[in-house]
């Protein structure tokens, strides 16, 4: 990662250094998801492979994830949500 660029809109976009970007931006009345509930329905899905599972865990509660009850994935991987609400998995491997 190269770090984030601010954009003069309400967006920021964080970049590599081959150009790969991955852009943030602000929604009026926005709505967090609640997965797996369809009411307000995921608007992406990030999964991020890890080594140990329950050392990722602790560290994203600590910076502010949650831990959704249903957890589909067993001991293979975890959902978790960012502090928006927005729901991605880490997988073990």
């Amino acid at each position: 990662m190269t770090g984030v660029r601010e954009l003069p809109c309400p967006r920021a976009d964080v970049t590599r250094e081959d150009g790969l970007a991955i852009g943030f931006q602000r929604v009026d009345d926005y709505q967090a998801p609640r997965w797996p509930d369809q009411a307000a329905p995921q608007q992406s899905q990030l999964d991020f492979g890890v080594d140990d599972l329950d050392e990722a865990e602790a560290l994203l509660l600590q910076w502010g994830a949650t831990k959704p009850e249903y957890q589909p994935g067993g001991d293979r991987w975890r959902v978790f949500a960012d502090p928006a609400g927005h729901p991605f998995c880490l997988i073990r491997g």
